[in-house]
């Protein structure tokens, strides 16, 4: 763990954040492939899958939103614990389930991710530690980015597992449905893992310089980028990885082996551009790197759902993976840079509620369209709302670039 890298001016146990997050998202990664190839092997549809992914968005939602009102009542590294089990629970659960109500309430309550990026529990937490982690000026911007790297080159890893239960039909003579059961015991082995990680991180110095505090000064900055975040959150909703994944299953009859392929190379292409994302906002701001990488991107995405072959298809869809998830670390050290540091943890809880709880929505309405034969229909609106978005986020905000230019480190 100790050659794990971090940034300068970055605190030793930060380490420990970076490498949770890299399990967990290598055991998201190939959940958000499987997910759907698992309820459809249940006897579930399209319709299911996308459900099952507003049910889990919701409870998401919920939770961190629990997390941002009661921000330093309970010390968030025991809550980042108390996250890893639950984690840990949530594989156990739905290897031994198989009914739809069932697999509901621990969707409801547990951690399972069906999309591209982190949508947990785990998000505010760790974030919150992170930026108390930075040692200086200049920092955050480049630990986050590393943040941001780490869940994206190892959830690109994660996608691969997608051929493991072909792979042990075809070599070990297992099962295909005691194959994905056997992932998502893997998956609450790495949450185990994960609490074992916290649990080491308690026992550093603390990371925030501040006690935490609920929303005061900051409130008003927090609630305007919470309602644009929700605009963008519901749009992504509607083409989380388990809906696209079916949409390239339905529209061109990919095979999961072949699906886990196009996610670890997307996933490559978003690690790519996430190590540029620091560069590219020190030359245009923070700002204008979130807003005009997501444009192209959103255009690529429209030209994918138009696209009348496999090749094209794919060809727009890892164009908008590399333009796409820029924004990531942009994101993260804006709204850490334009809230005072007692604000992080609720600042980044009511941030990201809109990642869960305004997409909770979405993959429910995905899953309709394409089970009611509107096959495009997913792609195009959440292009289109993600157009609107980035608009509406650089006429509001263009005005805090001086402020947030700080972290551009």
């Amino acid at each position: 763990m100790s050659r794990w890298p971090l940034p300068a001016g970055v605190a030793p146990w930060a380490r420990r954040i970076l490498v949770a997050r890299g399990l967990r998202a290598l055991a998201d990664g190939c959940v958000a492939v499987l997910l759907p190839v698992y309820l459809l092997a249940l006897g579930l549809g399209p319709l299911a899958v996308g459900t099952l992914s507003t049910i889990t968005l919701a409870g998401s939602a919920l939770m961190t939103l629990a997390i941002g009102a009661g921000a330093g009542r309970v010390p968030q590294r025991r809550l980042l614990q108390g996250a890893a089990l639950l984690m840990a629970g949530t594989g156990l659960g739905f290897a031994g389930l198989s009914s739809f109500w069932p697999l509901a309430v621990v969707a409801l309550v547990g951690t399972l991710n069906p999309s591209a990026g982190d949508t947990s529990i785990f998000l505010p937490l760790e974030q919150a530690e992170l930026a108390g982690a930075a040692q200086g000026e200049g920092v955050h911007a480049a630990l986050f980015a590393r943040y941001a790297l780490t869940g994206s080159l190892l959830g690109a890893v994660g996608a691969l597992g997608a051929a493991l239960p072909t792979w042990l039909g075809a070599h070990a003579g297992v099962a295909p449905l005691s194959a994905l059961r056997a992932l998502f015991l893997v998956y609450g082995a790495i949450g185990v893992a994960n609490w074992r990680l916290y649990r080491g991180l308690a026992l550093e110095p603390g990371g925030a310089t501040v006690a935490p505090a609920p929303l005061g000064a900051s409130r008003a900055v927090v609630l305007r980028l919470a309602a644009l975040f929700s605009v963008d959150s519901f749009a992504g909703g509607l083409l989380v990885n388990a809906l696209l994944a079916t949409w390239l299953f339905e529209r061109y009859g990919l095979s999961p082996a072949a699906a886990g392929r196009y996610f670890f190379c997307a996933g490559l292409l978003s690690t790519a551009s996430q190590l540029l994302a620091p560069r590219v906002a020190r030359r245009i701001g923070l700002l204008n790197t979130m807003v005009f990488t997501h444009l192209p991107a959103s255009l690529l995405l429209i030209g994918a759902a138009l696209s009348s072959s496999l090749p094209w298809a794919l060809a727009c869809l890892l164009g908008r993976s590399a333009l796409s998830q820029m924004d990531v670390p942009a994101r993260s050290a804006f709204v850490m840079a334009v809230v005072t540091p007692a604000e992080r943890v609720a600042a980044a809880s009511f941030t990201s509620i809109p990642k869960s709880l305004a997409a909770a929505a979405g993959p429910s309405i995905g899953g309709a369209l394409l089970a009611g034969g509107w096959i495009a229909a997913p792609l195009l609106s959440c292009a289109l709302l993600k157009i609107g978005y980035d608009l509406a986020l650089f006429a509001v905000f263009r005005r805090q670039q001086q402020r947030a230019a700080p972290v551009h480190g």
